[in-house]
């Protein structure tokens, strides 16, 4: 549907993006980019011929804009393109706890915009970018974003009104299960092992384990019990976790993101 795509902001995620698009087919010449910092926008285009602009140039040459600010930076963005962009340009933000509703405000009536919260595996291609649309966006515009963010990893399509949700659960994820990663190598140092053993160890299981929950189609609760034999070992430390409360406290880190994300689109509208 589009054949020019512009990415504002271009960080960690919007350079994934980019460079997903290209592995996917996309010319280089078909993508714009933005950035604060000259020396940024030069590295860009030395490693992926990419054109550097101004924000206002990619409202206006860009068929399909995507919006990878900080959710504070958006408000500001949005009054700086809001003279350039036609009705008939596609948005997309990635911006967390930002309600398309913010975005169709500040932009032309009609406007379709759709609102995608990504992962950082998205740097590995192994993304879960969900996806949502916005009142004046079609069914083509959830199928050229799932395009666009499908080249970085897998995608889902939800009401807007789980968006905070998948935040909690998807968009902050990873770092859950680094923190987790960082804490059983800490206990594998404290067993005695080295460090880069215990991790090593630990990172194996994580992969092994995310594989079998992706590709066997059994419950977790299956997987678990599959390893977890009478009086022995594995029952002794899930006894120890669930004595601790760690299931109870992932609920409540959950609960506390998606509050943080509500907060987040709360502020915006203010």
């Amino acid at each position: 549907m589009a054949q020019k795509v512009a990415v504002l902001g271009t960080g960690k995620i919007g350079e994934a993006l980019i460079s997903g698009m290209i592995r996917a087919g996309r010319a280089p010449a078909d993508l714009l980019v933005t950035t604060r910092r000259p020396e940024r926008a030069a590295d860009l285009r030395a490693r992926h011929g990419v054109t550097p602009v101004s924000n206002p140039e990619a409202a206006q040459q860009a068929d399909t804009l995507i919006l990878t600010v900080k959710p504070q930076d958006m408000g500001t963005l949005l009054d700086e393109l809001a003279p350039h962009v036609p009705a008939d340009r596609l948005v997309i933000s990635g911006a967390a706890g930002i309600p398309t509703s913010f975005i169709e405000s500040r932009l032309t009536e009609g406007t379709p915009v759709v609102r995608v919260m990504t992962n950082t595996p998205a740097l590995v291609d192994e993304a879960m970018s969900v996806i949502s649309a916005g009142s004046h966006a079609t069914d083509a515009h959830l199928a050229h974003t799932e395009e666009v963010f499908g080249a970085v990893g897998k995608t889902l399509l939800v009401p807007e009104s789980q968006q905070d949700a998948t935040t909690a659960l998807s968009g902050s994820g990873p770092a859950y299960f680094y923190f987790l990663v960082e804490a059983m190598t800490d206990a594998g140092i404290l067993l005695g092992l080295p460090r880069d053993k215990a991790h090593d160890l630990i990172v194996q299981a994580a992969i092994g384990a995310a594989v079998m929950l992706r590709d066997s189609g059994e419950h977790p609760v299956k997987l678990r019990e599959n390893v977890t034999s009478p009086a022995g070992t594995t029952i002794n430390a899930i006894r120890e976790l669930e004595n601790h409360g760690v299931r109870a406290a992932l609920i409540a880190a959950l609960e506390a993101a998606r509050d943080r994300s509500r907060e987040l689109a709360s502020g915006s509208n203010s």
